[in-house]
């Protein structure tokens, strides 16, 4: 089993197949993610590694964590998340994982806290279809209806479905594909939407329903020196570039734009005296 990886949701946007074919992905960035701590069966009882992403203020942060952050010699994280991995998935204290880590294809498990919807009712929250429109009905068209039974056993059921709070809670979404990475800029496109709202942090983990895909890096991927620098800008090459020939001087203007007016006025008169000619011919 191997590690996850801290993102953060960057929005939505569609990248173009070969045959034309548009797929709606959402964007996924790594942002510094790096092995802060890990956890060894010997000492700890159990295996896993302690994952930070992120740059927080060190006036923010508590002294005790700028220790924790201090002792591994890396920046102080803004989210911090442990990750359970088998012995042989172990990584080392300080080394940085690249959006390499997955492959175009593989399925992923995402976990996010969704969108706070505040205080909804009953038929918003749970989709109930409410009271009849008419008939006998008024005032109460979107009430929840019964909510138990009657003096036995004389209270409402925990778990009830009610009206409350909606959303802001954290929700796994599973068997999402994978389509391509960026790992120059630490990007990740997964297809289709993912819970959670602009900005906010997720945890991305192979699917647990799915086999390892076969391509997918062992034990980790890591982000080396070749990742930057990698550039993305087009360059133009040598031998494409041209002179640009030299601007023309000062003198050589005034002469051009005279000779111009000069050409310009003599057609000028021109134009006119054979326009009077013709005008004299029609009277005639």
């Amino acid at each position: 089993m191997r590690t996850g990886v801290i993102a953060k949701k960057m929005g939505m946007t569609r990248l173009f197949q070969d045959d034309g074919r548009h797929v709606p992905v959402t964007v996924l960035q790594l942002e510094g993610l790096q092995v802060v701590s890990r956890r060894e069966m010997n000492i700890d009882g159990y295996t896993a590694v302690q994952l930070g992403a992120g740059v927080a203020k060190s006036k923010n942060v508590a002294k005790p964590q700028r220790g924790h952050f201090g002792k591994a010699s890396v920046e102080p994280k803004a989210v911090v998340h442990e990750f359970r991995v088998t012995e042989d998935n172990l990584l080392d204290v300080g080394v940085e994982l690249s959006a390499e880590h997955y492959v175009a294809g593989q399925l992923v498990d995402i976990q996010g806290r969704t969108q706070g919807k505040g205080f909804a009712g009953g038929m918003k929250r749970w989709n109930f279809g409410g009271l009849r429109a008419s008939h006998g009905v008024s005032v109460s068209h979107r009430s929840l209806g019964s909510t138990g039974q009657r003096q036995d056993p004389g209270k409402v059921f925990k778990n009830k479905k009610m009206a409350g709070h909606m959303g802001d809670k954290y929700r796994t979404q599973q068997n999402l594909e994978v389509v391509g990475t960026d790992a120059a800029r630490g990007l990740i496109f997964v297809k289709g939407s993912v819970p959670g709202s602009k900005g906010g942090w997720l945890f991305v983990k192979d699917a647990i329903k799915h086999p390892k895909h076969p391509e997918a890096p062992f034990p980790a991927g890591l982000r080396t020196a070749a990742h930057d620098e990698e550039s993305h800008v087009m360059e133009v090459e040598d031998g494409a570039v041209h002179e640009i020939p030299a601007l023309p001087s000062d003198a050589e203007v005034t002469a051009g734009v005279a000779e111009a007016d000069a050409h310009g006025a003599g057609d000028t008169d021109a134009q006119i005296d054979a326009g009077n000619g013709d005008t004299t011919g029609q009277e005639g």
